[in-house]
């Protein structure tokens, strides 16, 4: 139980048992707070991309990542959601239409760079993605934008690469991973 302003209440998410950690789950309750408030109050204090790279720290008898990681995905979606039918209100369906295809665009030009180039490298010393398993990933992403071919947010939320010795930067393919996620969620 977690004890909030004197009352007791069952822990909102289930909660991790001997070895395995969870999410700190004082973190966790603050910021759906937060969300939660930014949300029904209709704040711009946060955004789908704000709950997409939130993190929490790993501890003993904490929530169960899985469980939370799916909660923050739908109040990503809810969040993204809400901007788009903001947009389209205010500005117009073309405006919101123009704004995703020239991401989608932004995208597809980056991803033509030839296999094994799309992002920076790491020196040979320093380990980055696995530059085999971001290219995969990738060639998923183009056939997404440019052919149709079914992707879904959870699959490029839950994406996770291996670490290699001169690998693709981290922050490149994960900026390239949010842009690809903010294009899913605009055209949902």
């Amino acid at each position: 139980m977690i004890e909030i302003d004197g009352d007791e209440r069952p822990p909102a998410f289930s909660v991790t048992e001997g070895r395995e950690r969870g999410y700190h789950r004082a973190a966790v309750e603050t910021f759906l707070a937060a969300a939660r408030d930014s949300f029904e109050q209709d704040l711009d204090e946060l955004t789908a991309a704000d709950v997409r790279i939130a993190s929490f720290p790993l501890v003993k008898n904490g929530y169960r990542i899985s469980e939370v990681d799916a909660a923050l995905g739908r109040i990503e979606d809810a969040f993204a959601n809400r901007r788009r039918e903001r947009v389209v209100r205010e500005e117009g369906v073309e405006k919101w239409v123009g704004e995703t295809r020239s991401e989608a665009q932004i995208i597809l030009d980056h991803l033509a760079r030839p296999r094994r180039n799309k992002f920076g490298r790491t020196g040979i010393l320093t380990f980055g993605y696995r530059i085999d398993e971001v290219d995969h990933v990738t060639a998923r992403i183009v056939r997404y934008l440019r052919d149709g071919d079914a992707l879904s947010v959870e699959q490029l939320r839950s994406a996770a690469f291996r670490m290699q010795r001169g690998g693709y930067r981290e922050e490149q393919v994960d900026a390239l991973l949010d842009a690809t996620i903010d294009v899913i969620l605009a055209v949902r």
